[in-house]
């Protein structure tokens, strides 16, 4: 039981939806930078950010594979998950949707009059969570059985 287990590919989007804030990975000058950044899952399970068009991230865009990871982590118990998805995306150009994008969220920390919106499709997907997670929840079951 000790270790990490793979998250089903189907039970991913359901972990990102309950996580505020997560990470972007994208390789800037070679090196790779990770900001952390609100996002809202969309349709078919489609993370979005939005973040200004005079950003550094939206300078990526397009030009760089983009990673969004986010986790949850309870270090008293040792429990915890981490889901990453990772693709190459654009900005999101057709402007009904982008009005739609607008009035529905995510939310932007550095929100301007230029802000763009881009797409983290489920391309590559991976999730883990530790070993002891089930192991606390297994005695956490057995405990309620033997009330």
């Amino acid at each position: 039981m000790n270790g990490v287990r793979e998250i089903d590919r189907r039970e991913c989007p359901q972990l990102l939806a309950t996580a505020p804030v997560g990470r972007i990975v994208h390789t800037s000058r070679t090196l790779a930078e990770l900001l952390p950044v609100p996002f809202c899952l969309h349709a078919d399970s489609v993370a979005v950010v939005r973040t200004s068009a005079a950003s550094q991230l939206a300078g990526a865009i397009g030009r760089a594979v983009i990673a969004l990871q986010a986790d949850e982590a309870d270090p008293a118990v040792r429990s915890g998950w981490s889901v990453v998805v990772a693709e190459r995306t654009t900005v999101v150009s057709d402007l009904a949707e982008r009005e739609r994008l607008c009035e529905r969220r995510p939310r932007s920390w550095r929100t301007s009059h230029h802000d763009v919106f881009f797409p983290v499709e489920p391309e590559l997907v991976t999730g883990t969570e530790p070993g002891e997670r089930r192991m606390v929840h297994d005695a956490r079951r057995t405990q309620g059985d033997a009330m």
